[in-house]
């Protein structure tokens, strides 16, 4: 039996700097979230960290999912969508274990969705200026223009369009056919927003500060923004030829 309505999946690779103080700071918020790691395969030991927790503190709150090596953010998100599901939880979000999404921020997305009738929540770094601490300029302006690129090519009404800090009601996860979801890297974050758009679901962009990581080292890389700059095309065009399922 689940001891919270609401599990928070936190994909790792080499995260032990951070990945047990994420965890406690979660653990610790009053509402009593669940979490789980979708971990693949650390070699820094973030696993064992994750398992340690699990055995002499959170139990019925912990879980893990371990992977066999780096298979992309996407695929990591798609393995916890589907777990959630299975285990019956009616919130399901998304945060990164670096500390760049404030634990302190999870009720104020899962209000969105529990008591204002919303069924994506997005953390939005955009949509009340620009909300970022201790990043170098040039990646600023490169999220900040990615998002009005994707809005100007799909139409999409969202400020925040690459972030990753999200709260789902299970209906979207259901409705929106995970395992037609393609990308695996940022371009996911796009697709998962831009999929439950297109399926009718009401999405509300919640202002958040976005802070970069202190501590372990970042997954971006060039390849990652080319996917996004070249997915976004494709899928816009694909959704011409594509019936989503609606919002029941």
């Amino acid at each position: 039996m689940n001891t919270s309505d609401s599990i928070v999946i936190i994909p790792t690779y080499n995260e032990k700097e951070n990945i047990e103080n994420i965890i406690r700071a979660v653990m610790d918020l009053e509402h009593g979230f669940n979490i789980l790691i979708i971990d693949d395969g650390s070699p820094d030991g973030t696993a064992d960290i994750v398992k340690g927790l699990m055995e002499t503190e959170f139990q019925n709150r912990l879980f893990i999912v371990e992977r066999s090596g780096k298979l992309g953010l996407g695929t990591a998100y798609i393995a916890g969508f589907k777990w959630a599901i299975e285990h019956g939880y009616d919130y399901v979000f998304e945060m990164d274990a670096d500390f760049s999404h404030a634990p302190s921020d999870l009720p104020r997305l899962y209000a969105a969705c529990s008591d204002q009738g919303y069924d994506l929540a997005i953390g939005s770094r955009y949509v009340s200026g620009v909300n970022v601490v201790n990043w170098p300029m040039g990646r600023v302006l490169m999220s900040y223009f990615a998002s009005k690129y994707v809005h100007m090519i799909t139409g999409l009404p969202i400020h925040d369009t690459t972030a990753g800090f999200k709260c789902y009601r299970r209906q979207v996860l259901e409705t929106i056919e995970l395992d037609k979801i393609h990308f695996k890297g940022y371009a996911f974050q796009i697709e998962m927003k831009f999929t439950a758009f297109k399926c009718g679901f009401k999405i509300k962009e919640v202002p958040v500060v976005f802070v970069n990581r202190e501590l372990g080292t970042s997954k971006m890389s060039g390849g990652i923004f080319s996917e996004a700059l070249f997915g976004v095309i494709r899928l816009k065009l694909s959704s011409l030829f594509r019936k989503y399922p609606q919002k029941a």
